[in-house]
């Protein structure tokens, strides 16, 4: 190829941005330095958003210098910690709101799935406050059929679970036939209880 070729004229060479920026940087601001300053450093504490500008090896040197809580004691310097924890915002206490007022109890006016855990009872007072503890526990609607395993063991619908195991053993010694003389004929009220008791069990009532 010829030296004068016209593809020659057609080559474009890389621009080194490095050295542009290098031109265009300002001069580092360690005394005595004439190196650009293309590393940038923090100033100090209450100037956050300042940097100083320091070539490669005046910005490493001023780093291991560096102490943000330079002239602080160490009872402000736990402080600043502490409150770093939550971001420097404030806080109160559980239960209080910002000025020092209890906070106000929102749970008669609830709906959704709050207002469903207050019928059901709140026995850890998460969702009421003393009223709340204080009132009775909601009786539970019983089903055709338990309601009929209750009359059938002769209890009525708000009988405890001792009660309904109570009546059952007394029902069971009644009308067994090793219990009755051998007396078949209560065998069919015998498999009512027998029913009627299994039926609350698996209904979680006793």
């Amino acid at each position: 190829m010829k030296l004068n070729s016209k593809y020659f004229e057609k080559i474009r060479i890389r621009p080194d941005r490095q050295a542009d920026a290098k031109t265009e940087a300002p001069r580092c601001q360690w005394d005595g330095c004439g190196e650009p300053g293309l590393h940038r450093a923090p100033v100090g504490r209450h100037k956050e958003g300042e940097y100083f500008r320091f070539c490669f090896e005046h910005v490493r040197e001023y780093n291991k210098n560096y102490n943000y809580f330079s002239g602080l004691k160490d009872t402000e310097i736990a402080r600043f910690q502490k409150e770093a924890l939550t971001g420097h915002r404030p806080t109160w206490k559980i239960g209080s709101s910002g000025t020092g007022q209890a906070a106000a109890d929102f749970a008669p006016y609830r709906s959704g799935h709050a207002a469903y855990y207050r019928r059901l009872g709140d026995p850890f007072n998460l969702f009421g406050g003393a009223e709340a503890r204080a009132r009775a526990p909601v009786e539970k609607r019983l089903k055709p059929l338990e309601a009929k395993a209750l009359e059938t063991l002769g209890l009525a619908a708000n009988a405890t679970g001792a009660d309904i195991k109570a009546r059952y053993k007394t029902l069971v010694k009644r009308h067994h036939p090793d219990a009755n003389g051998g007396d078949r004929g209560s065998e069919a009220r015998l498999r009512d209880v027998l029913q009627a008791y299994r039926l609350l069990k698996q209904a979680g009532f006793c």
